[in-house]
C-alpha cells in the first residue's frame, strides 16, 4: 500500500537569544515598539508536515510519497530526499517564489516569537491528485488553503482513504468547510486544543463525528491519545521519552505511526502504540527530522515497551 503525503514542505530557522524578551519588550511603549536581538546560534532545519511524516514513515520501513510545493531555494530540499530515497515526484518547484519557511526566536524562558512565511506553499493547489499515482491512502496535513480544500476533493471522488490533519492550518477554514472535510474524510487527527476549535467553529461534538468516520484521534501530550473507533474508546499511553529536548514535530511523527498502522492492517490499540512511540523517539532529538532510528531499534522499543512484536 502506498501513502500519499499531502502537505508542507519547509525550512525551519530556529534562534536562540540569550535573554529574556521582558527585559526589552516595555509593555508601555509597545505602540512604538522597535527591537533586535542577538541570536549568536542559529540552525536551520529540514521541516514541514509532509516533509515530518514521509521522514518517520521512511524509518518504519514504508515507501511514501510526498506532494507539496517548493520555490527557487528547494535545492537542498530536493538533495535531502534523494539521500533518504523519498520520491520526488509530486513535489512540484514554483518559479519566483520561495520554499515555506518559519523564523522562531527563543528566549531564555522558553517564550517564543515566530514569524511564517507561506510562500511556495500557497500555490499547493497546482498539484492534482489521479488515480496514476496509485496511492491506496492518503494523509491531508496543513498546506496552502485552496490545495487542502482541493486535494480533499479529488481523493474523495477517487475513493482513496484519507486522514485529515487541519493542525495549525484549521482557523484558516469555516465551519462549513471543516464539516465537508471531516464528511469527505475516512479519519481526523486533531490535538486537544484543535479538537476544541474544530467543536466551536463547527458547532459540533467530536464523539458526534467519531460516529461518521472510521477512527478519530486525539492526542493530548504528556496525558497520551484517545481513539474513536467502531464505537469504542480506546485509551493510548504516553510513551516515556528517554529525553526531552524538542516537541517539534511530534505530531507528525504520530501521525506517521498511525498511518504505518493503517497501511499495515494493524488494530487501534497497535497503531495508536506505535504513533505514541514514534512521537517519543522523535522528542528526544531537535528539529522534525534528526532522529535516526532503525526498523529494527523500532520494534525493539515496542517490545520493550508493551510487551509484543510490532
Amino acid at each position: 500500500m502506498r501513502t500519499l503525503i499531502c502537505g508542507s514542505i519547509a525550512y525551519d530557522n530556529i534562534m536562540v537569544f540569550r535573554g529574556r524578551f521582558r527585559e526589552h519588550i516595555l509593555p508601555q511603549q509597545i505602540h512604538i515598539l522597535n527591537v533586535s536581538f542577538l541570536v549568536p546560534e542559529l540552525r536551520r532545519e529540514f521541516g514541514g508536515c509532509a516533509g515530518n511524516i514521509a521522514y518517520n514513515l521512511k524509518l518504519l520501513g514504508s515507501d511514501p510519497l510526498v506532494m507539496a510545493t517548493v520555490g527557487d531555494d528547494a535545492l537542498l530540499y530536493f538533495e535531502r530526499l534523494e539521500r533518504l530515497d523519498i520520491a520526488p515526484e509530486c513535489v512540484r518547484q514554483v518559479p519566483e517564489t520561495l520554499t515555506a519557511q518559519a523564523f522562531i526566536t527563543t528566549d531564555l524562558d522558553d517564550n517564543q516569537i515566530t514569524a511564517f512565511h507561506p510562500g511556495a506553499m500557497n500555490h499547493s493547489h497546482l498539484n492534482n491528485i489521479t488515480s496514476e499515482l496509485n496511492a491506496n491512502l492518503a494523509i491531508i496535513a496543513p498546506d496552502g488553503r485552496e490545495g487542502m480544500l482541493q486535494h480533499s476533493r479529488e481523493l474523495a471522488e477517487l475513493g482513496i482513504p484519507f486522514m485529515f490533519d487541519p493542525g495549525q492550518g484549521l482557523p484558516m477554514f469555516s465551519g462549513e468547510e471543516l464539516l465537508t472535510f471531516v464528511d469527505r474524510a475516512t479519519y481526523v487527527a486533531v490535538n486537544d486544543y484543535e479538537g476544541q476549535l474544530l467543536e466551536e467553529r463547527t458547532g459540533r461534538k467530536l464523539k458526534d463525528f467519531s460516529k461518521k468516520l472510521e477512527a478519530l484521534i486525539l492526542t493530548r501530550g504528556s496525558e497520551g491519545s484517545i481513539i474513536y473507533a467502531n464505537g469504542e474508546k480506546i485509551d493510548i499511553p504516553c510513551v516515556k521519552a528517554s529525553e526531552l529536548v524538542d516537541p517539534t514535530g511530534c505530531g507528525d511523527a504520530y501521525r506517521a505511526g498511525l498511518l504505518y498502522g493503517i497501511a499495515a492492517g494493524f488494530d487501534w490499540p497497535k497503531s495508536g502504540r506505535l504513533a505514541s512511540l514514534m512521537g517519543a523517539i522523535k522528542i528526544a532529538s531537535r528539529g522534525g527530522q534528526n532522529h535516526s532510528v532503525s526498523r529494527e531499534e523500532i520494534a525493539r522499543l515496542f517490545r520493550q515497551n508493551f510487551g509484543s512484536d510490532l
